[in-house]
This record gives C-alpha cells, structure tokens and sequence, in this order.
C-alpha cells in the first residue's frame, strides 16, 4: 500500500493526519457533462421545464454538495471552503449541458473532492430535474481539470 495514504501501515483505512501540514491557499477545478438530445437542451435552455430553472438549481445543489463532502466520503476532512462556483454552460455541439466548479480553500489539505462531488451533483440534479422527459441522458467526463496548492503544486489535466 506504499504511496496510498488513506492507508496505514496494515493496511486499514484511516483519514490521514495533516496536522502537521502549513494553511496554504486552495484551489480545484472539476468538470463534467451531462448529454442529452438537442430537444431536451432547448427545453432547459428555454426555460420550459416543469420543475422549474434546471440550470439555477444545478448550480444550488452543487454549491450545497461541496460544503456537505466530508459527510459523503468517508475519509475527507471537513475544510473551511472559501468560495464555491458553479458555471453550468449550454453546449448544443454535445448536445447538453457541460457543468464546471471551482473551490478554494485555506486550509492543510486540498479541495479537489469538493469540486469533484460539486459537479457530480450538480449533475445528479439537471438529470434528476428532466429525466420525466429523457431517461437516456448520460452523466460523463467528471474530472479533476486543476488543482494548486500544497506540498504537490499545481496540476492541471492535459485538455
């Protein structure tokens, strides 16, 4: 289990120790997408949806989520996020809706499941919001895209 270390020398699951770690400025960068037919987009982007602005909600849960990931994922730290934003962009060439979210932190250890579980939920909620009309949307692409701060530095994903 050498490098994974969410793991102890026994192999057992623990949340690892950043006592010792420095506050540093915090930043991660998640995206993902949701496809759908062209049909469906306009919908959304047109407003006509019955639960409402899929897109303005999209963008509430996912804020939500990110401040709830610690109570999510077993062994994540509960951080101090600092900011939390959501850019949910119409993108007809998909067709769907391509969701992107930011979140920074100062604090010992890195934001990047926030971001991640900010997009997956927000996700999560344009599907849940139009799937009376289309069941087929697929859920696709989330990843990690940026991340700066702390011991190892900057990482960005090659596009």
């Amino acid at each position: 289990m050498a490098g994974l270390t969410h793991f102890d020398e026994g192999g057992h699951a623990h949340m690892v120790d950043v006592s010792d770690k420095p506050v540093t400025a915090r930043i991660a960068v998640a995206r993902g997408a949701v496809r759908m037919s062209a049909e469906t987009l306009a919908m959304i982007t047109e407003g006509r949806a019955k639960k409402g602005d899929v897109l303005a909600v999209a963008r509430l849960a996912g804020i939500m989520a990110a401040k709830k990931t610690a109570d999510l994922i077993p062994l994540c730290h509960p951080l101090p996020i600092t900011k939390v934003a959501l850019d949910l962009v119409a993108d007809p060439t998909l067709p769907g809706v391509v969701v992107e979210a930011t979140v920074k932190t100062g604090g010992q250890t890195g934001v990047e499941m926030e971001a991640l579980t900010a997009v997956s939920v927000a996700c999560l909620t344009i599907y849940d919001m139009v799937k009376a009309v289309e069941k087929s949307m697929q859920i696709e692409g989330i990843r990690l895209v940026l991340k700066d701060g702390g011991k190892s530095g900057r990482y960005e994903a090659e596009t």
